[in-house]
């Protein structure tokens, strides 16, 4: 089993998206359902010491998973993803946003445009997420509240969650 896995992270402020491709020790479907099945999302998809927790989750074309990070002291941080192409063990993109608890859109927050491309090679499989913003200062914002550091330590997460499952 590989312990070296890739992870790259770049910002591309000319077209105002985040490319990340991420390389898991894990099969194709294992990795497609620790991202499309809510029960396996909550175990990593925030980042520790923070929990993910869905409210509600529809996976398909126009439904929506509307879901809270919760922090240690028990402080909550929702947000939605708005699903409009599922292609399955392929490729999936939604529309990611800031919200209230009923999903009504938080407009202080800019919305993202998240492309997420599943593949497999050598054993391993790889995602590649694109996450695309209408403007430069949107991109900014979402860089200095710590997106880099945060999606770095749930990938960890997701990392734990294949590694025991391999024991």
């Amino acid at each position: 089993m590989k312990s070296n896995l890739l992870m790259n992270f770049t910002v591309d402020k000319e077209n105002k998206t985040v490319n990340v491709k991420r390389e898991f020790n894990a099969s194709l479907p294992q990795v497609w359902s620790a991202w499309t099945e809510p029960q396996i999302l909550d175990l990593w998809w925030a980042p520790a010491p923070w929990k993910s927790r869905t409210k509600s989750m529809n996976f398909e074309e126009g439904g929506r998973r509307l879901y809270a990070m919760v922090g240690p002291e028990g402080e909550e941080h929702w947000a939605i993803a708005d699903y409009t192409s599922i292609n399955p063990k392929t490729n999936v993109k939604w529309l990611d946003a800031f919200c209230d608890s009923e999903g009504n859109l938080n407009e202080e927050f800019p919305r993202s445009d998240w492309d997420v491309t599943f593949s497999e090679k050598d054993g391993s499989t790889f995602v590649d997420v694109v996450i695309k913003h209408e403007k430069l200062s949107d991109l900014e914002m979402i860089i200095q509240m710590g997106f880099k550091e945060g999606f770095t330590i749930a990938m960890e997460g997701l990392d734990a969650i294949f590694a025991e499952k391999a024991k």
